[in-house]
């Protein structure tokens, strides 16, 4: 994309549309708890029918529509679930998990429990927001991965959508971002290795190592799409992991397939060692967003220094810009999105957007 040096604190090409935020009570609907804020961040982001994939945020590229999605109603999986996959159990009171035949079903707010955007410096002036990771929009997990005969290189391929999922139900993407640029190098991630996409979705980069405390020593903190799990730095037992291929993974000792985390590239699965189906660069099934306000633009300058919850379903964002500290408030009911946008010189302006 080209640089927009010209362009003002969250002003976009757009003309956006105006309405007026009322209050609503929010419908419970998995009673997540996202920012350590217990509430129902799930609800109120039904799946609109024609939909489209949300691929990373730097370009305007092609999406695929489902013009069939909806979302259905989910049932409570079983206990032997955490015996399957291990690693999902340290967060149940954030995801909800439901076995269908040969593939595990999981449900997210798509908002972690930790702090998130502070630390970015290449900016695109999204925000994260909840998303609708539940029903037939959930992520798929296969229960009975298969090596591939075709494995394939994130180095030059599935720039579009997610590659992973961690264990806290948060979607992890290519290391590259969709121009082919290290989103990590490129200082476009937050302290937790994640930052927004244009349907103003959370999602990692990079290995999520931060999770290994919670999920516990020995666990998983991710699943590739493939259903293959991905371990932190060391193997279950302790000892370092050691032999990865490409794909920053290997067959074990016990003879089953693993990936790993490393803190270099490619820092997460460098791509699908094992079977998946492939669409338009993307894996598929994987939850369609659909975007509620303009795709932001980059804010050259920029650095995040702040982000905090200031209720159930408010927040906060602070960076500066030469020098300057400017700020983004938002919030959601069951209906609107409202955002003030305040500069340094304290002027305020708003926008305001329906939630479908």
């Amino acid at each position: 994309m080209n640089s927009h040096d010209h362009i003002h604190p969250h002003t976009h090409p757009h003309t956006h549309p105006h309405t007026q935020a009322h209050g609503a009570s929010r419908r419970d609907f998995l009673r997540l708890t996202a920012m350590g804020l217990a509430g129902a961040l799930l609800t109120g982001c039904a799946q609109v029918p024609g939909s489209a994939t949300v691929e990373d945020e730097a370009a305007l590229l092609p999406v695929t529509v489902d013009p069939t999605a909806t979302v259905e109603p989910t049932v409570t999986v079983e206990s032997t679930v955490s015996s399957v996959l291990p690693g999902f159990d340290a967060f149940r009171d954030q995801i909800n998990l439901i076995v269908e035949g040969d593939a595990l079903r999981v449900e997210s707010s798509g908002l972690p429990a930790h702090g998130m955007m502070t630390g970015i410096v290449s900016w695109q002036q999204q925000v994260p927001t909840p998303q609708n990771y539940s029903g037939t929009n959930a992520w798929t997990i296969p229960l009975k991965p298969a090596l591939s005969d075709s494995p394939i290189s994130a180095k030059t391929a599935l720039y579009r959508g997610a590659i992973a999922l961690a264990v806290n139900g948060i979607p992890i993407f290519n290391a590259l971002n969709n121009r082919g640029d290290d989103a990590y190098l490129a200082g476009e991630l937050d302290e937790w290795g994640g930052h927004c996409g244009r349907a103003d979705d959370y999602h990692y980069h990079m290995a999520p190592l931060h999770l290994q405390e919670i999920a516990g020593a020995g666990n998983p903190i991710a699943y590739a799409l493939d259903g293959f799990p991905i371990y932190g730095t060391s193997e279950a037992d302790g000892s370092p992991a050691i032999g990865l291929d490409e794909f920053n993974g290997h067959i074990h000792e016990a003879g089953s397939y693993h990936y790993h985390a490393s803190e270099t590239y490619p820092y997460i699965n460098g791509g699908m060692r094992g079977v998946v189906q492939v669409v338009n660069d993307q894996i598929e099934p994987q939850p369609r967003l659909t975007p509620f306000r303009p795709a932001g633009e980059p804010l050259r300058g920029a650095v995040i220094t702040g982000f905090e919850a200031t209720g159930d379903s408010t927040y906060s964002l602070e960076y500066t810009l030469n020098g300057q500290k400017y700020y983004v408030n938002y919030g959601f009911t069951d209906t609107t999105y409202t955002f003030e946008f305040v500069d340094a010189d304290g002027s305020r302006s708003t926008e305001s957007y329906p939630r479908s």
